[in-house]
């Protein structure tokens, strides 16, 4: 079905691509979230993935790639974006209740911040990789193949992401800090 709606859209049928659009763009999303972790620049990705899809797809070779052809357009935006937007991060300071219990919400929302906070001290890279490995359950060849990528490259990424991000929460849980 798919490989049928990216050859129609690839001779310019705009309801085909429409088509494509609708069964891809939630999973872009969640994708480009997951690396860019701000909803409004995994929007801007996912626009200018699906603008350059459109732009280049009459040169796509095989219409069985497609998926992880747009998987690296999307990818590629993501890093751009990330770049663009890394002097940005700004510094809040949370307010802790005086006396949090266990059974109140507040520590899943802290348990949550905890893992945002640890997530942003990976690379762009290194979040692709994560999030297509662990998120989306992609093999680490096809993930190489993907990002255009030597697989070593992916499991090097991968093992320094997973490290990272397992001694930043350890490093929260040890000092009691909340994130920032």
């Amino acid at each position: 079905m798919t490989t049928s709606l990216v050859e129609r859209a690839r001779t310019g049928d705009q309801l085909a691509f429409s088509e494509l659009f609708a069964i891809h763009v939630d999973r872009c999303y969640a994708i480009a979230y997951r690396i860019l972790r701000d909803p409004h620049r995994a929007e801007d990705a996912v626009q200018q993935a699906l603008l350059l899809a459109w732009r280049d797809l009459p040169g796509l070779r095989d219409a069985n790639r497609f998926d992880a052809w747009l998987m690296r357009l999307l990818v590629n935006q993501c890093y751009q974006l990330a770049g663009r937007h890394r002097r940005l991060n700004a510094r809040v300071r949370e307010l802790v209740p005086e006396d949090p219990s266990p059974t109140n919400t507040y520590v899943a929302v802290e348990d949550r911040e905890a893992l945002e906070h640890a997530f942003a001290v990976l690379s762009p890279e290194q979040r692709a990789v994560f999030v297509l490995h662990h998120h989306v359950g992609l093999p680490l060849a096809t993930i190489a193949s993907t990002l255009g990528v030597p697989i070593g490259t992916v499991k090097s990424r991968l093992h320094y992401a997973t490290r990272l991000l397992r001694e930043a929460i350890e490093r929260q849980e040890r000092s009691g800090a909340r994130p920032a």
